[in-house]
């Protein structure tokens, strides 16, 4: 799965993930992209968080996060890949928060309807004509199967603090520029203690925090998928000078930039080799290696 761009029309694509050119690099999805093991084990990593993976394991990646396949020989999953255009209302802590839960193992009644599920639509997408009514019949299946994996995942907190922090993350994914509390506070019209409170009442973490761990995803995503320099990286994300960003970088994961980016070009490369390729549009950005 290798990116050329967005997928030009509200499409629902289906793939064997052993029918996908074999590509180990980091990619970042412009589409969800749901995963269902089926046969072996292997792992799928997920914005840095690697998921071990065995039949039955069940992965959506929202639009904007990084995937790293495994590429284990025996491993397999079927692979949906859609724009967020075709979607109906859904919480938006689950369909656009990049840390949202990501990955289930289903058991009983709801792995049947969700293995059924994801089976149809495979099926339907290969006999598409591409006509309007089989895109609707599309966009309606997985409609109905982003439901049930909703339903797998705890109930979205509601109340006065559940929406300001919904507005606070909107405020955060619109401009990643802006690292103050008291900016985001005057934008929302509260003070710093009340969305602090807020914050800590629905995530358990500050609001700060939230700023900062959703810029420092940013900061990695760019780091892996670009050949951007770490300077450029940092001032994409409102740092004036590198060194500002090389701190901020390093409190928040424990690394320097560059030596996270080389980790990622150290990991290990062995790809599978596909029996055929698939007719699934690209949908993910790889990385262009760079010194960092």
């Amino acid at each position: 799965m290798v990116l050329l761009g967005p997928s030009p029309t509200a499409a629902v694509d289906a793939a064997r993930l052993s029918d996908l050119p074999a590509h180990r690099a980091p990619q970042r999805a412009h589409d969800h992209v749901v995963i269902l093991a089926s046969t072996g084990q292997g792992t799928h990593t997920l914005d840095f968080v690697t998921h071990a993976c065995r039949p039955g394991t069940l992965l959506w990646g929202r639009p904007g996060q990084v995937h790293q396949f495994g590429g284990q020989a025996g491993f397999d999953a079927t692979v949906l890949a859609f724009p967020p255009s075709i979607l109906p209302p859904l919480p938006v802590q689950l369909v656009a928060d990049p840390f949202a839960p990501a990955c289930w193992q289903p058991a009983g009644e709801d792995e049947e309807a969700i293995v059924a599920e994801i089976a149809q639509i495979a099926v339907d997408r290969a006999r598409s004509d591409g006509g309007h009514l089989s895109r609707t019949l599309l966009a309606h299946q997985v409609a109905v199967l982003l439901m049930r994996i909703v339903a797998l995942a705890p109930p979205p907190r509601s109340g006065p603090a559940a929406n300001l922090i919904e507005l606070l993350r909107t405020e955060i994914e619109r401009d990643l520029t802006h690292r103050r509390v008291e900016d985001y506070a005057e934008t929302l019209r509260c003070s710093v203690r009340t969305l602090t409170r807020a914050s800590l009442a629905v995530t358990g973490r500050s609001a700060k925090q939230l700023i900062d761990e959703r810029i420092a995803l940013e900061a990695k995503r760019l780091l892996a998928t670009s050949d951007l320099p770490v300077a450029e990286v940092g001032r994409r994300l409102g740092f004036d000078e590198p060194t500002n960003f090389g701190r901020f970088f390093g409190r928040e994961t424990g690394q320097a930039p560059g030596a996270f980016r080389a980790a990622l070009l150290r990991s290990p490369a062995a790809p599978r080799v596909p029996h055929q390729r698939s007719s699934l549009p690209g949908r993910l950005t790889p990385l262009t290696p760079r010194p960092a």
